[in-house]
């Protein structure tokens, strides 16, 4: 079968990726992996199967008139201005924590935090495990839905919260046994502040970020790059912030990479790698997008979307190859200099060098340029119309 053509047969490296996270999860409990290589092939996993999971985000969504309607049902994506403004925001937000920690203290900031990451971290257990819970029960099972629909008045301004605010909920038996679970495994990590429960909250954090959220364009995409791209670089080179922030925030926002299986004497706890959640979810983001991109290029099908289907892939294999080599160089130099490393100092260029050198070499520059995955606003084209009409009469 062509590499183009579509195949009801389930993809092995979509299956073979989520089989690596599980087994170096539980490998790595009892066997020394060198971290090196831990890092590399899980990160590599994670981004495999998140981006393909995330092709979903090109099914058609019913307009307002269309059967099917919802006007919850809407699509994130990230805005031009918002893009603009995510360093100085994220910049605002890292120096108030390492504020926080200097005046209030390591206890109290993470016992506040803490209450957040536990929420956050339910849902997106919740939302990992609920489908892998429906695979193995009774269909009968999930054939009745609880929940509730209610709109609520509140004195807010209506540009800070919506009014009425519409609060809903609709779940399913597995729904509420995986939200069982996450509740169990969240209150376990808090206890225990274990490794390797902050694993499974982090790469459930990942997964499920990357899936669910759209960069919108091209475009957007590399200016949010590029301006993370100097964001790293100033708050690890030139100032002593981000280093601080991640040593003693002590949450779910990194991946943590055992560097010895026997305990310190003096401290009791094993010796830690660790990176950042967002040197994964942001190129995971661009990523993604340029997967969708080769399925637009490719011509797939916009609904009963199958994540299994094959299609050519040149911007995803490309980026995501370019990706590791980056990679590669920042655990090379930090090992070498035996410094902190901004990844994205690294990891920006190759993302971005290899999806333009892509579209250079296939001569599809201005497609790539022009891709967009933001809903059409109908709004202005309705006042067209109705401007026209009124000029007719």
């Amino acid at each position: 079968m062509s590499e183009s053509s579509s195949s009801s047969k389930s993809n092995p490296l979509i299956l073979g990726s989520y089989a690596t996270i599980v087994a170096l999860w539980g490998l790595s409990q009892v066997v020394l992996i060198p971290y090196v290589v831990h890092l590399l092939v899980l990160v590599t996993a994670i981004l495999y199967a998140a981006c393909h999971c995330s092709l979903t985000l090109r099914e058609d969504i019913p307009k307002q008139g269309e059967e099917g309607y919802d006007p919850d049902n809407v699509r994130d994506t990230l805005k031009q201005e918002d893009a603009y403004q995510f360093p100085l925001f994220g910049s605002l937000s890292l120096f108030s924590l390492y504020l926080a920690f200097k005046f209030l203290g390591k206890e109290w900031v993470n016992l506040l935090i803490g209450g957040y990451f536990g929420m956050v971290g339910c849902g997106a257990l919740t939302v990992t495990l609920s489908p892998l819970i429906g695979k193995f029960a009774p269909k009968s099972i999930n054939e009745k839905r609880y929940g509730f629909k209610k709109s609520i008045s509140h004195p807010i301004p209506d540009s800070i919260l919506p009014n009425p605010l519409e609060l809903g909920l609709d779940v399913t038996v597995t729904d509420i046994c995986a939200l069982v679970v996450a509740v169990g495994i969240v209150a376990l990590y808090f206890q225990e502040r274990h490794w390797t429960l902050n694993n499974i909250l982090g790469i459930c954090f990942c997964l499920q970020g990357i899936e669910r959220f759209s960069l919108g364009t091209y475009k957007i995409g590399a200016i949010l790059l590029v301006g993370l791209f100097f964001y790293d670089i100033f708050w690890v080179f030139g100032t002593d912030v981000m280093v601080t922030v991640a040593k003693n925030l002590d949450g779910p926002i990194k991946i943590l990479f055992p560097r010895t299986l026997i305990p310190n004497e003096e401290t009791g706890k094993i010796e830690l790698s660790l990176l950042g959640l967002g040197d994964i979810v942001i190129p995971g983001f661009f990523l993604s997008l340029l997967l969708r991109f080769d399925a637009t290029n490719a011509k797939m099908p916009t609904k009963d979307i199958n994540i299994h289907d094959n299609f050519p892939k040149p911007y995803f294999h490309s980026a995501l190859f370019a990706y590791f080599l980056g990679l590669v160089t920042t655990l090379f130099v930090m090992i070498q200099f035996n410094a902190a490393q901004p990844a994205l100092l690294y990891l920006v260029p190759a993302c971005l060098g290899s999806s333009f050198f892509c579209a250079f070499s296939r001569g599809e520059i201005e497609a790539l340029l022009a891709y967009s995955e933001e809903e059409e606003d109908d709004a202005p084209k309705e006042e067209e119309k109705a401007e026209e009409s009124k000029k007719d009469d």
